[in-house]
């Protein structure tokens, strides 16, 4: 699954020349990462989504069974960020010249009982490298979903997605404390 809006945006527009910090900060100036970007950079947003999806499915995960790096705070963390231009620039330039693309994914493994986060190359006819902007993906893949997996996609950041959920909170909360409907 490509579950994080942030993650999505700046793996879709990680391209040609731009570097990977630069993206970053256009992300964050246009508001779509978290206020702390090590929440998202890090995959603690993906690998949250990772762990609710697990729960559903009956496993038995905690966030400490996923590995994940990080820095002591967001301004060490977006300092050392140009640090990992090249490298990144360079997975970049071999998934392209293989036909393929980066996205950084969650994968819940029912049948191994385990779930990973980690950045994945994918060829450039699969669902995952059809995505724009922040939009956001699930792929479910069953004994009955085997060959073709069922797919769900939809935006996963931004100001109308937030307030959306919000709004569906509160409506939900005033439900719950009586209000008339």
């Amino acid at each position: 699954m490509q579950c994080s809006g942030t993650l999505s945006y700046l793996f879709n527009n990680f391209v040609r020349d731009r570097s990977f910090n630069e993206v970053v900060a256009e992300a964050k100036n246009a508001g779509f990462t978290e206020p702390d970007p090590r929440d998202d950079l890090s995959g603690t947003d993906v690998a949250r989504k990772v762990i609710i999806l697990a729960r559903e499915s009956g496993l038995k995960l905690d966030l400490a069974d996923l590995p994940l790096e990080g820095c002591a705070s967001a301004e060490e963390f977006m300092e050392k960020l140009p640090q990992y231009d090249g490298d990144l620039a360079k997975e970049r330039l071999e998934a392209e010249n293989s036909g393929e693309v980066l996205r950084y994914v969650g994968v819940v493994d029912a049948v191994n009982q385990k779930g990973t986060v980690e950045l994945r190359r994918y060829k450039k006819e699969h669902p995952f490298a059809q995505m724009a902007g922040s939009d956001n993906i699930i792929a479910f893949t069953t004994t009955r979903y085997k060959d073709h997996p069922l797919i769900v996609r939809g935006p996963g950041a931004g100001a109308q997605v937030t307030a959306g959920g919000i709004f569906s909170d509160m409506l939900r909360l005033a439900s719950y404390l009586g209000a008339p409907s």
